[in-house]
């Protein structure tokens, strides 16, 4: 702890100017004083505009101190502006705050002012101090990191937070998540995504049903079902006796006409960079979701398995239906693999079928998901970027590209 000087008095310097080399040396020589404390420190920069603030207590004289301050500032071409004692306003020796209680990750495609405003209007209507912001990506979408003091931290408290944040979001346009902070928000480890309109682009089975020529009737099957209006093992069973007789060939066709969910490859390489362990639990097939494994370097996969006769389909599935419990319990099992907790897992998923598994996650994500699934999630995104989740987990578009740029990948920005 610092050791203040006797009857101190605080001094609080603000300096603001042209981000440069140089600047914070020159303004520490000029505290570098007899009598002189320095009691805190915070600094920012936006767009290479620098802000630095300084705490100091200051044993005697402070006016010298504030004199010598602005000469030295000026050297260097930066403005700034001194408060002594009671122009500061609250108390600068009062302790400092224990940190934030919350992180809200707000993304949209721009953020707006005015969407800005209504969610801190919001947050002070329920007594929510705004701490710190940062920027966290610029590309594909816009986000920003908010770190959040709830007066009034109880279990009510945070549910309401939660309930204000959702319905401002809703109305802005924006995507909003909000997590307790400290260690737990950092230890994620694991993280599992639906398939489906989730990794990947589309459907499969419409795709396999395209072949068979009964497209139309699949899709009408999986709406319902992803609706939450259809039993899942039932509308998979409806959906594939529909392809019975297809060539088992098509399969491997269908694999390959694949198209990822634009930012897949990007979160999966920058998860797996910081430990991640990373798979996919599906209520595809196998014979699919083995190439995506392949292609991705994942970790792990449950699916289901097509029953294949005389080199057909023979519109059955066989073994256990990795359904809508089945979806949570493979979670369970793969956590359970790896030594890993549920706090620390992350599920994303687009359909009812997913509530489950995003329910026993951690952190469970809706991505472009229906009504159904968005209710229960602690975060949904509404734009077609998986790496959008990758800001949902605190993780910023330049760190990814500086990770990226070391080993020599491409930017790939339009």
């Amino acid at each position: 702890m610092t050791q203040l000087p006797v009857n101190p008095t605080p001094v609080l310097i603000t300096t603001t100017g042209p981000d440069k080399p140089g600047v914070s040396s020159v303004l520490f020589a000029a505290l570098a004083q007899p009598g002189v404390e320095v009691l805190d420190i915070e600094q920012v920069v936006i767009r290479g505009q620098l802000v630095l603030g300084v705490l100091a207590g200051v044993e005697s004289d402070p006016e010298a101190l504030q004199e010598a301050v602005e000469q030295a500032m000026a050297t260097v071409s930066m403005h700034v502006d001194v408060r002594i004692g009671s122009a500061i306003g609250a108390d600068p020796f009062a302790p400092a705050r224990h940190g934030s209680s919350h992180v809200m990750v707000i993304l949209g495609r721009p953020v707006t002012a005015r969407a800005f405003t209504a969610i801190a209007r919001r947050l002070a209507s329920v007594n929510a101090n705004i701490d710190t912001i940062r920027s966290i990506a610029d590309y594909p979408v816009t986000g920003l990191e908010v770190h959040v003091s709830v007066a009034d931290d109880t279990p009510e408290a945070d549910a309401e937070l939660r309930s204000v944040l959702a319905d401002v979001a809703s109305r802005g346009g924006l995507d909003v998540s909000i997590e307790r902070a400290g260690l737990a928000r950092r230890a994620k480890r694991l993280i599992v995504f639906d398939v489906d309109s989730t990794l990947i682009q589309g459907e499969v089975i419409e795709m396999l049903a395209g072949y068979a020529g009964v497209e139309d009737q699949v899709r009408e099957i999986t709406d319902i079902a992803m609706r939450g209006e259809l039993n899942f093992t039932e509308s998979l069973e409806r959906r594939v006796a529909l392809l019975e007789g297809l060539p088992e060939s098509v399969l491997d066709e269908v694999a390959e006409a694949i198209e990822l969910t634009p930012g897949a490859r990007t979160t999966i390489r920058t998860l797996k960079r910081l430990g991640f362990r990373c798979g996919v639990v599906s209520g595809g097939f196998t014979r699919i979701i083995d190439r995506l494994v392949r292609d991705l370097g994942l970790d792990f996969a449950a699916a289901n398995d097509l029953e294949v006769v005389d080199g057909k389909l023979t519109g059955r599935v066989v073994g256990d239906v990795v359904d809508r419990p089945g979806k949570a319990e493979a979670l369970r099992r793969f956590a359970a693999e790896y030594g890993i907790t549920m706090n620390q897992c992350v599920a994303v998923g687009d359909g009812a079928n997913d509530i489950d598994m995003l329910s026993t996650a951690g952190m469970g994500i809706a991505f472009n998901a229906k009504p159904a699934l968005r209710e229960v999630a602690d975060a949904a995104l509404s734009y077609p970027y998986l790496d959008a989740v990758l800001f949902m987990l605190g993780i910023t578009r330049a760190e990814v590209e500086a990770a990226d740029a070391a080993d020599g990948l491409e930017l790939l920005r339009p």
